[in-house]
């Protein structure tokens, strides 16, 4: 099959859903698949105020569906709601050509927490962008429940998977920044910036030495306000897996996330997770596994009794190999009447 993947998000970027694009396309690829990435790397770009490591893409429908009408996809993905998913979307609709998007972030409650308005004006938004969509994908039951509330579907399931090839059984040696640090090391990787809720991690009343990989705006002012943290930037690869396995605990502080890859890779190296119980833990986090509860101490100090053994066996149960099914499963419900249209003249106006 031949798939269009439109998306805002893509490297250099360093978050969950270029990850999730990267390795679903690459299982396809594997499978035998064709598929065409449209990114903002192709395109002009201006940084997003505020957040300047997204690009905000200067590309208008027109240009975007030349490169569509090229590739002529069996099946077209709208991946997010930013400049280019809008201008896809845009040239399908005016085509009549069926399409799929996904809802990988919470983009109202993000927008709300840098702007301080109401998250009730961006749903209207998420209910018109997603409204055309032949279906909608989303990654766990709860944000399925939650989607259907808003007025957003039909609704399909696309999971996420562990690259056990990063995070083997075996892990690599203890990073040397955990070396001589008070135990118990509570580790938190992801974007160092105000939507993951950071503070209520580093408020946390617990003892040993609380550790934040990765980068963001708000690093700065964390790592001045909490100088007992530790945040020694972003950390891939072996220096990654290695970090998640010699952790005590994941701590997982955000109220917003839609999933939280980063709970499952934490549990296929070892290391139990505590999380408030909110979308994306509660679908992802077991009592076997880890600790749930609003008083974010409380977990992390239960979380720390888990058995590191089960917790190993249960985080490498998610596989790229089964996200990837759902995703081509939904594409290719809508395919057949994809090729009928793309046998028709496609005009490049926009």
């Amino acid at each position: 099959m031949r798939i269009a993947i439109v998306t805002d998000a893509w490297t250099p970027q360093v978050n969950g859903v270029v990850r999730t694009l990267q390795s679903v396309r690459a299982e396809l690829e594997r499978r035998g698949d064709v598929v065409e990435v449209i990114s903002p790397d192709l395109y002009p770009s201006l940084p997003c105020p505020s957040y300047p490591e997204i690009r905000l893409s200067l590309a208008w429908s027109g240009v975007v569906g030349a490169r569509l009408r090229r590739f002529r996809p069996d099946a077209i993905h709208i991946a997010t709601e930013g400049p280019l998913g809008l201008a896809a979307r845009r040239w399908c609709l005016r085509r009549d050509l069926p399409f799929t998007t996904a809802y990988h972030t919470q983009f109202p409650d993000y927008v709300a927490a840098r702007t301080g308005l109401s998250p009730r004006l961006f749903w209207r938004f998420e209910r018109w962008f997603h409204a055309p969509a032949a279906a909608t994908l989303a990654a766990t039951p709860s944000l399925r429940v939650q989607l259907a509330s808003e007025g957003i579907g039909p609704l399909l399931p696309f999971g996420r998977g562990v690259d056990l090839t990063a995070f083997p059984d075996s892990p690599p040696p203890e990073p040397s920044d955990f070396a001589g640090l008070p135990r118990p090391i509570q580790l938190y990787v992801g974007r160092i910036a105000v939507e993951k809720n950071l503070e209520a991690f580093l408020r946390a009343d617990t003892a040993g030495t609380k550790v934040l990989i990765g980068d963001g705006p708000a690093r700065a002012g964390l790592s001045a306000a909490y100088p007992n943290a530790r945040f020694p930037g972003a950390r891939h690869g072996k220096d990654l897996a290695a970090a998640y396995a010699h952790a005590d605990v994941f701590v997982f502080p955000s109220r917003t996330d839609t999933f939280g890859m980063v709970i499952i890779e934490a549990l296929a190296s070892g290391t139990p997770v505590a999380a408030y119980p909110v979308q994306g833990p509660v679908d992802l986090v077991t009592s076997e596994v880890g600790a749930l509860s609003e008083d974010l101490s409380a977990a992390i100090r239960e979380a720390l009794q888990k058995d590191r053994a089960r917790c190993r066996a249960y985080g490498r149960g998610f596989t790229w190999t089964a996200a990837a099914d759902e995703f081509r499963g939904a594409l290719a419900c809508f395919a057949a009447s994809e090729r009928r249209s793309a046998a028709a003249p496609m005009p490049l106006a926009a």
